[in-house]
């Protein structure tokens, strides 16, 4: 999971850009980038960290113009690479700039034959290069020396029917605009706001997330549509059009469930309160499977994400809500940390008990999810260590028992707790007296209460439908020997890796360290 933006405006965009990726900075944590363009030049800056270690006074400067994109990146497979940090470019044609949210199912199909097809070079291991060369192979192809909106656009319609996946992208045409672009099911966000500037002019922006856009000011106007592209040209003039054949809405459901924001809006869909409604309908699964004396003496949420539904689930029982947990807001979040050591040892880092509200009682832990377990047995430990008497969990999501494959690092199936064990052997696993799990109708229809034109979500880690199609068992068996975490431990492939401290002018392109 990654989050973009991009923004064309009618003075510089560099503050802007740092401004909406600190409002992303949730959706990854390993890498951050930034490009911007004035004057037919690009200016780059990319590399491993968060958004305030990446980007100092002196980048900042160096990124001027009025148009331009980011990225923060958590890695899907693979080793943390600077040299996959985004936004990638190719200098033909034109110079185009792209940063992707996402994952492309058939990258290594299409990899393989953009050589020979296409007579291009593929430097990563990374989908979001295969994805930039592939449009810009179709807007070559077209041939045209000043390209307009219909160039893009019809460019656009061939990568659709060349790519399959899970993905939003953001891409900037040199000299000629910004664009946005959404996989024809709708799995990743993407949206889109603007204002009017001081000259009266409009300015537009494209981000992942509603927050990012309303944080510096803009109005947002609407969600992209599956399988839409929409098209800022240098007069700050804006083009739509749906440009994949037979697009049908499947947003992914875990955007609902943790990696969006809770004052994020989605395809309509408040993210605080879908994750209430979870919540409420987890409260009534208590009662009806654990009774009216549920034993339950006080409610309290693994930070931070499960707090909303948490905070819904204590009303409707009417017990006690407390916040039984410190957080080391220093600490990222676990589940984008690779390898297990490091992520039992960053729950410790991370959280720490307040022992009042827990010696002596009965505690209900409510998380938003059950992923590896590592997590939440660390936190079991913990609650019992501070005093508890007994501790129930329960998760506001169902049983997460199949890998993701449109961008999130739902990791090997071997390694997801859910999978191939029941209830209660999870239950023992990690160590509660109680455990609870959503269900899915529920799940689904606490986000589809926000939006009832969604008809139907992706909902693949627990229900293993890919609503793209065309995964099979060997597909998973090759992402399992890529996301495992001993898979991780080693590097990912680059035949050029990005320097420290070095200043590279290629070809318009100025890339900052």
């Amino acid at each position: 999971m990654c989050g973009i933006v991009g923004i064309a405006a009618q003075t510089p965009v560099n503050q802007m850009l740092y401004d909406a990726l600190t409002m992303l900075q949730h959706r990854g944590q390993d890498a951050a980038g930034m490009v911007t363009f004035q004057d037919g030049r690009l200016f780059l800056r990319k590399e491993n960290g968060m958004v305030r270690d990446v980007f100092h006074t002196r980048h900042m400067r160096r990124l001027v113009g009025n148009f331009g994109m980011g990225h923060v990146r958590y890695p899907t497979a693979g080793s943390s690479s600077a040299a996959e940090a985004q936004p990638f470019y190719v200098n033909s044609p034109y110079g185009i700039t792209l940063a992707h949210n996402g994952n492309l199912t058939n990258a290594d199909k299409i990899s393989a034959t953009l050589f020979r097809s296409d007579l291009r070079h593929i430097n990563t291991d990374s989908d979001s290069e295969v994805l930039l060369n592939v449009f810009a192979h179709e807007l070559q192809a077209l041939g045209r020396e000043n390209p307009n909106e219909n160039d893009i656009f019809d460019a656009l319609t061939k990568v659709y029917s060349r790519c399959e996946g899970g993905y939003a992208a953001i891409a900037m045409v040199t000299g000629y605009g910004l664009l946005g672009f959404r996989d024809p099911h709708g799995i990743r966000p993407l949206i889109y706001g603007e204002r009017e500037a001081e000259n009266g002019k409009m300015e537009y922006i494209l981000a992942s997330e509603s927050v990012a856009i309303t944080a510096l000011g803009f109005r947002v106007v609407r969600d992209i549509e599956p399988g839409e592209a929409i098209f800022i040209n240098a007069n700050s003039e804006i083009f739509t059009k749906v440009c994949a054949k037979n697009p049908v809405y499947n947003p992914c459901i875990f955007e609902y469930v943790y990696f969006a924001r809770p004052d994020s809006t989605i395809d309509g869909i408040s993210v605080y309160k879908s994750r209430m409604r979870m919540g409420e309908k987890l409260a009534y699964k208590i009662q009806r499977e654990w009774g009216m004396d549920h034993q339950i003496d006080v409610v309290i949420p693994i930070p931070e994400t499960s707090r909303t539904a948490a905070l819904e689930l204590a009303s409707i029982l009417g017990v006690k809500y407390r916040e039984g947990f410190m957080k080391n807001r220093y600490i990222g979040r676990t589940f984008i940390m690779p390898g297990q050591s490091q992520r039992k040892k960053s729950v410790r880092q991370k959280l720490n008990p307040v022992e009042l509200e827990f010696k002596g009682k009965n505690v209900l832990l409510v998380d938003d999810s059950i992923v590896r377990g590592t997590t939440c047995h660390e936190i079991i430990q913990m609650a019992r260590e501070a005093g508890a008497l007994q501790v129930f969990f329960a998760s506001a999501a169902p049983p997460v028992k199949f890998p993701n494959v449109y961008g999130i690092d739902m990791p090997a199936k071997s390694e997801l707790i859910a999978s191939g064990h029941s209830v209660e052997e999870v239950r023992q696993i990690i160590g509660a007296d109680r455990l609870i799990y959503q269900d899915l109708n529920d799940l689904i229809d606490s986000a589809r209460e926000g939006n009832p034109n969604i008809e139907r979500f992706d909902c693949s880690v627990f229900d293993g439908g890919y609503v793209t199609g065309g995964i099979d068992e060997a597909y998973l068996n090759k992402l399992e020997n890529r996301r495992s975490d001993q898979a991780k431990k080693t590097s990912s492939r680059s035949n050029i890796e990005v320097m420290d401290d070095t200043s590279v002018d290629m070809t318009g392109v100025k890339e900052d360290a």
